[in-house]
């Protein structure tokens, strides 16, 4: 994981930065540059991949957001279970069916995330998730619609 250092730090010690003081590192202050010509202590410019403070900050913002809806979620999904049991009704129906597949299509992007690696492949992958998805929102409506919804579905597989 990178570690984000401040650079304002090391100005005060008297190594002078790439950037501005106020900025931040994308990855550590791995690249130390040895020339006793020069300076004792140099960063290497061309070795440290560096990115504006506010792309990091954004990005870490989004992805924060996601993982703890991700995490609000699932904490919603065991609080309808009971619920499902005690109460069963068209709204508790509707709403598991589309948590349930909120959660799973969240999950299955994690995986193609950590295994499908190729532009195309995955474009294609993430697509294939996208259909199974909606596919299996709509399924779930429909049976919800259709016949006696998902809370009585699971009731009835119970008293088997």
């Amino acid at each position: 994981m990178a570690s984000l250092i401040r650079l304002s730090t090391f100005c005060q010690r008297g190594i002078r930065p790439v950037l501005l003081c106020n900025t931040h590192l994308a990855r550590g202050l791995a690249a130390y540059q040895k020339n006793r010509d020069v300076e004792p202590f140099r960063l290497a410019a061309g070795r440290i991949h560096t990115t504006s403070a506010h792309s990091v900050v954004s990005s870490s913002r989004a992805a924060s957001k996601h993982w703890t809806g991700e995490r609000v979620l699932s904490i919603v999904l065991l609080g309808m279970a009971p619920a499902a049991y005690l109460c069963p009704g068209p709204l508790l129906d509707y709403s598991i069916a589309a948590a349930l597949t909120l959660h799973g299509h969240w999950g299955i992007g994690q995986v193609l995330t950590d295994y499908v690696h190729g532009d195309a492949k995955v474009k294609l992958a993430k697509a294939g998730v996208l259909l199974l998805s909606t596919a299996t929102f709509f399924g779930l409506c429909y049976f919800n619609y259709h016949d006696v919804g998902l809370c009585k579905a699971v009731a009835m597989l119970w008293q088997i």
